[in-house]
């Protein structure tokens, strides 16, 4: 069904439940130990959520679904940690893992899925088992005003029409293809992009007639774009993983953006946003 340009979602806060994930890769031999709730360590590791704690610089990679949360959660962090500096890089969760394996200066990272994170621990590039904080579920995001008139998935493969989807390596496009086969349709894409965001901006700017996009980006799309649900969505729910990695030059206050989104402020910004708590 068709929803509103402004659905309202329910809050839903992210519970500490520790959750270890089996081996993860692109053959299945990879591993990947992930759990749920805030994030364990030694003492020397801890630092306060609050003024007094740990400052310096770091640098975040983040999944292109949290730019917006996560400027907002890396603004309360400062405040909240006078002399801290946090740094963004927002970009599709597999170019951010191939760019940490390069060797890219970074801090934290928090991927859109388990499986590009079970490439970085693999090679145990974390300091501790990343920590799932939430998840999200795809959407169909048509152009304001829904001019080739989709209503549902088996309308993405109708002639004429114009879809854009996330390349297969990124976890929307691996969220795509699950529900692509959850609901036996074959969407054939004009293009396939590196990140939801390009996905989201080709919709909103009118070169495409519907993407598949997180619930997320279109709740902060605002008037931009449609969100149409479809219940094949359920099929594929994405799992967010955030650790700090083993890199980094400023471990303290790593371990402190960490616990920020993992903790309650950082889980009231990211519930506001539309995201669930992890499954």
């Amino acid at each position: 069904m068709t929803r509103r340009p402004h659905p309202s979602r329910p809050a839903l806060v992210a519970t500490a439940v520790t959750l270890a994930l089996g081996t993860v890769g692109c053959g299945g031999g990879s591993g990947d130990s992930t759990s749920k709730g805030s994030p364990t360590g030694s003492s020397s590791r801890e630092a306060s959520s609050t003024g007094g704690g740990p400052s310096g610089e770091i640098t975040v990679f983040a999944a292109a679904s949290l730019k917006k949360t996560f400027t907002r959660i890396g603004a309360d962090f400062e405040k909240a940690h006078p002399g801290a500096k946090v740094t963004f890089s927002f970009a599709g969760s597999s170019d951010l893992v191939a760019q940490i394996q390069q060797g890219a200066p970074a801090d934290v990272l928090a991927t859109a899925d388990t499986r590009n994170m079970g490439r970085v621990t693999a090679e145990s590039l974390t300091t501790a088992p990343p920590v799932v904080f939430a998840s999200n579920t795809l959407e169909i995001a048509v152009p304001a005003g829904n001019p080739a008139h989709v209503s549902s998935l088996a309308d993405l493969v109708q002639p004429g029409v114009k879809v854009v989807l996330c390349a297969p390596a990124v976890p929307c496009g691996s969220a795509a293809t699950k529900v692509e086969q959850a609901a036996g349709v074959d969407i054939k894409p004009v293009s396939e992009e590196q990140s939801v965001t390009d996905v989201l901006g080709k919709v909103s700017a009118g070169e495409a007639d519907a993407g598949l996009v997180y619930v997320t980006d279109v709740e902060g799309a605002g008037d931009a774009v449609q969100g149409i649900t479809f219940p094949q969505s359920s099929a594929a729910v994405n799992s967010y993983p955030i650790a700090a990695l083993k890199a980094s030059r400023n471990a303290a206050l790593a371990d402190a953006f960490v616990q920020a989104v993992t903790g309650a402020p950082g889980q009231q910004v990211l519930a506001a946003a539309g995201f669930a708590k992890a499954p």
